[in-house]
């Protein structure tokens, strides 16, 4: 097609809306039967660009709506109305075990949506597209606020986000697991749903650092629990220092894959000693577990089946709600997060950086973020508005 001939019109509904929200990405004006591909690119806080693509045929009328006509071809396949979100993946040439992550919450994931002639899979840096529209994507909402707390010196930090409005609001507790940073987006994506969210650093400050000891949350008296990519394997009553210390001591569990990446899923497989798990029949409230079956991290899926058994000895099963995600791996995350196989993962455990596998396969993982985030959101909505005590955990191993 003859660029001076060419006023190709491309639209993104909604160009500004928040992550786990989907959009429209809508070209017009092309020719019949016009190939094309339609590309998005991102660059993330730490500098690395990240790509996707789909290869798209316009239709009688000179169109393609991405949220209807299938890919043909490109980092995904098929109807995918948010496919050039999680199908996004490093450049080539970019280093290898990225992970994107979001660390600054308020701003927006900046997303540059652009068309190119033909069925393109490579040089999309060196072209100019046919056109190009830049869309946000946000994790706090407007008006969300954000609080950061710290008391005596460090020894609690943590991030609070309120909803728009004077409250009252149901509180959650946002707790991520064995990572070195306080990660605050999923947190904000709550409150942006209308949670009051804190997310607590319980790993890495310094009373931890100290005294071995986690804050104490004994005050805390949720009336549900959610737990993504979680275990319930760890010494009763023990600090974090006896977990580490039990942690190293199955150290010689740890596998690696062919591209050595590590597999540390037998790490610390179910015990039968009720000395060395959590007595979970003594909960009395609703738990939502989160696994995915391809965990290669965790054995996330055979500590659900563990619970669930414990639960149903104690009387209090009717309790429980697993959702269990074939070919999905450890990291499930909120929607549209593109799905990462394998990462470079600096452990609070042995403060070492290694390349770590873990699980799954991209589309199935990405169909897993989509519905479990749904059904997570409705879950604490279910169980926690209208209650006299309205508070949830909500958890992550990583």
């Amino acid at each position: 097609m003859d660029r001076e001939k060419c006023c190709v019109k491309l639209s993104v509904h909604p160009s500004r809306g928040l992550v786990d929200e989907k959009f429209i990405v809508l070209v017009q004006k092309v020719p019949p039967g016009f190939q094309l591909t339609v590309h998005s690119l991102h660059q993330c806080e730490d500098g690395h660009y990240w790509q996707a693509f789909a290869h798209h045929t316009a239709n009688a009328t000179g169109t393609v709506n991405v949220a209807e006509d299938p890919s043909l071809g490109g980092t995904y396949s098929g109807v995918e109305p948010v496919g050039l979100l999680w199908s996004l993946s490093p450049v080539p040439g970019s280093q290898p075990g990225l992970r994107l992550r979001k660390k600054n919450v308020q701003t927006p994931i900046e997303v540059t949506i652009s068309v190119y002639q033909g069925h393109q899979t490579e040089g999309f840096v060196g072209q100019i597209p046919l056109a190009s529209v830049v869309v946000e994507r946000w994790y706090m909402a407007p008006g969300v606020r954000r609080i950061s707390i710290s008391e005596g010196g460090l020894s609690v930090r943590a991030t609070l986000f309120l909803p728009p409005g004077p409250g009252r609001f149901p509180g959650i507790l946002d707790l991520w697991g064995g990572g070195v940073n306080l990660m605050e987006y999923r947190a904000a994506l709550l409150a942006s749903h209308g949670f009051a969210s804190m997310a607590l650093d319980y790993l890495t400050c310094n009373h931890l650092q100290k005294t071995g000891n986690m804050a104490g949350m004994e005050y805390f008296e949720p009336r549900c629990a959610v737990c993504i990519s979680g275990s319930h394997v760890q010494p009763v009553e023990g600090s974090v220092a006896d977990i580490f210390a039990y942690c190293k001591k199955n150290a010689s569990n740890i596998r690696f894959s062919e591209e050595k990446q590590i597999i540390s899923r037998d790490l610390l497989p179910i015990p039968t000693d009720p000395m060395l798990k959590v007595d979970v029949g003594q909960l009395q409230c609703p738990l939502l577990l989160v696994v995915g079956e391809d965990d290669q991290t965790w054995p996330t899926y055979e500590s659900a089946m563990d619970i669930k058994q414990m639960m149903e000895r104690a009387g209090n099963g009717h309790l429980l709600t697993i959702l269990s995600y074939p070919n999905t791996g450890h990291l499930i995350e909120p929607p549209y997060t593109p799905h990462t196989r394998t990462s470079v993962f600096g452990s609070v455990l042995t403060g070492e950086k290694t390349m770590v596998l873990w699980g799954g396969e991209m589309v199935s993982h990405s169909r897993a973020q989509e519905d479990s985030w749904r059904k997570i959101v409705a879950f604490l909505m279910e169980n926690l508005h209208g209650g006299r005590n309205p508070a949830a955990y909500l958890s992550s191993h990583l």
